[in-house]
């Protein structure tokens, strides 16, 4: 049975190179609990190319929380941010990674590009 995590990790893993994190070169593990167990899922970032496994290896940052939070987060009832500083995820290692990530999450529902509105608000003035 499919949730939003793994579609989301799946479709990470498809999406190859990423532009927004091409500078970077990093290994991050999220550790997510639920009702079975745990699912595990190893984002390994060389210069913009991403790639997903279901590796347990060690990584720069290793994320912990539930699956059901971070499902909430990738369908925009819930942000990563404040999960952090409520502590439903927890991090170790480099914390800096966790903004990293957060180039790579979806937008919220209905969000839209900055530069979008803008030539929305100029058509109408």
């Amino acid at each position: 049975m499919s949730n939003p995590t793994t579609s989301f990790f799946q479709a990470l893993a498809r999406r190859g190179h990423e532009t927004l994190v091409e500078e970077a070169t990093a290994t991050m593990r999220f550790d997510l609990t639920h009702e079975q167990g745990v699912d595990r899922w190893f984002v390994a970032i060389e210069r913009g190319d991403v790639r997903v496994s279901r590796d347990e290896g060690k990584a720069d940052c290793v994320f912990h929380g539930s699956r059901a939070t971070f499902d909430r987060i990738i369908g925009g009832q819930s942000q990563m941010y404040p999960a952090w500083l409520r502590n439903e995820i927890r991090t170790e290692g480099d914390v800096r990674l966790f903004r990293l990530f957060g180039r790579l999450l979806p937008a919220p529902p209905g969000a839209r590009h900055p530069r979008d509105l803008g030539r929305e608000r100029r058509r109408v003035a």
